[in-house]
């Protein structure tokens, strides 16, 4: 411990500097006006890898945006951690509600982040976590200590379904040989409480559109005489969800798996501060189906929202008009046992039937994901557990994670690997949404951790 704290101590304005540049690149891989920069931000981690010690570090082009490999084959005759993290960001949309722009990265201080923290998009969600790794690589490279082979896979398509990676494993089978999958996607419960995520969602999105009248025509011509799309559409979402906030489409619930009693009463033990979760959000009350806690909400029930609706008018000032089309965008959160393909089909079969005659829907599929749970009982658990009790003082707590990382299900398909998810930001750190940000304590806490995690994975592996 002490050589890891030395090293980072010895760098700490570096390390810190550095990832300030890889922040400022805005590599939103879901704008195409933003190509160049997505490249450039792959290059930007290639070199980094290569500067921190790894060999073979190539940018493997896909159909869409690069991968980043890289590795460090130090003895055949040792374990493997295959390293998965992204290099692309959400859009930084709305721009007015960021205190500070989203790609010129400043540091504060605040309630939750007394020792400061930065806010930028992406800071957290990936390229702060991933560059933890790369940082905790080049500290194993200089202080000789890296106790395992390592291999990096960056890819810069995360945020937008990451639909060529799975053509690049499938692919490359052979590179990708490894013992486990390292990933640093999500978060602890909280600063002085560590956690290890053994569970995600899945996920299935779509795009729906509805559409009534050839045009938009004049709202006191034709109102009130021919089907309005935008009051249809949000008729058709509400009748989607019932008084006790369940889900209406047949069939939804299906396959989805029970949770014990004994499980949920693992979890209630979970710190959670209700009040505070509230004033956090400036909310008055939490929402969500009755008959489970916030916790049980978004970790082992499947929640169905709307991400976006649009139509008609939203300019400035008025416009009478009766829209042609209305349009939303929903995402379906998945439990174990349910399938992306499986709640797409029956979504797109039960919306297309509550449309009235009056209107045509076409529901079109963006991406989806599978859900997972990653084993407790493992050797790379086992060694990610003690690796945080050792740098946070105490043991982390098991916890189910409400997001989705749909390529930690491939990993298992097609490379046969477990994935650990020893993820380093807070629930609260604003991801996806302005004003993202992410601890200092956290990035550094991450460097500190992860070279302990491949020493004990190397140490109960033999």
């Amino acid at each position: 411990m002490e050589q890891i704290n030395n090293y980072i101590n010895s760098n700490k304005d570096r390390f810190l500097n550095e990832l300030l540049d890889f922040l400022r690149i805005p590599s939103i891989s879901a704008d195409s006006a933003y190509s160049a920069d997505v490249m450039k931000t792959a290059e930007f981690v290639k070199d980094k890898l290569m500067a921190a010690g790894a060999d073979k570090v190539e940018v493997c082009a896909t159909a869409g945006y690069p991968i980043v490999y890289g590795e460090k084959m130090i003895d055949p005759s040792l374990p493997t951690v295959l390293v998965y993290g992204h290099y692309d960001v959400q859009p930084a949309t709305p721009l007015e509600l960021w205190e500070t722009p989203p790609f010129e990265p400043t540091i504060r201080k605040t309630a939750v982040h007394p020792d400061g923290a930065i806010f930028a998009r992406g800071a957290c969600d990936d390229k702060g976590q991933v560059y933890m790794h790369i940082k905790a690589f080049e500290l194993m490279m200089q202080t000789n200590t890296l106790a395992c082979n390592v291999k990096f896979m960056i890819e810069g398509e995360e945020e937008v379904g990451s639909s060529n990676l799975g053509i690049f494993v499938k692919a490359n089978k052979e590179r990708l040989k490894a013992d486990v999958v390292l990933i640093s996607d999500t978060s602890i419960v909280a600063n002085d409480t560590p956690s290890i995520d053994c569970g995600l969602r899945g996920l299935s999105y779509v795009e729906v559109e509805v559409t009534g009248p050839n045009r938009d025509l004049h709202s006191g011509v034709y109102g009130g005489a021919v089907a309005n799309p935008i009051n249809i559409l949000a008729k058709m979402i509400a009748s989607m969800h019932d008084e006790n906030n369940h889900i209406t489409i047949p069939g939804f619930y299906n396959n989805v798996l029970d949770v014990s009693a004994e499980d949920r009463a693992d979890m209630a033990k979970t710190p959670f501060d209700l009040e505070e979760y509230k004033k956090d959000l400036e909310v008055a009350d939490v929402w969500g189906e009755k008959g489970f806690s916030s916790i049980e909400r978004t970790g082992i029930r499947p929640t169905l929202d709307v991400n976006g609706i649009w139509g008609g008018y939203i300019g400035e000032g008025a416009k009478t008009v009766l829209p042609s089309k209305a349009f939303a965008k929903i995402s379906m959160r998945l439990v174990p046992n349910q399938t992306s393909d499986e709640i797409t089909e029956i979504f797109k079969k039960h919306f297309e039937s509550i449309a009235p005659a009056s209107v045509k829907v076409e529901v079109r599929p963006h991406h989806g994901g599978e859900p997972v749970l990653t084993p407790t009982d493992s050797v790379a658990f086992k060694a990610a557990s003690k690796a945080m009790e050792q740098t946070y003082g105490k043991k982390p707590i098991p916890t189910r994670g409400g997001g989705s990382i749909p390529i930690v299900a491939l990993f298992e398909k097609e490379l046969g690997l477990k994935s650990v998810l020893m993820g380093f930001g807070l629930d609260s750190d604003a991801l996806h949404s302005p004003n993202e940000h992410y601890g200092l304590f956290n990035y550094y806490k991450g460097i500190e951790t992860i070279p302990l995690f491949h020493k004990y994975f190397a140490e109960f592996s033999k």
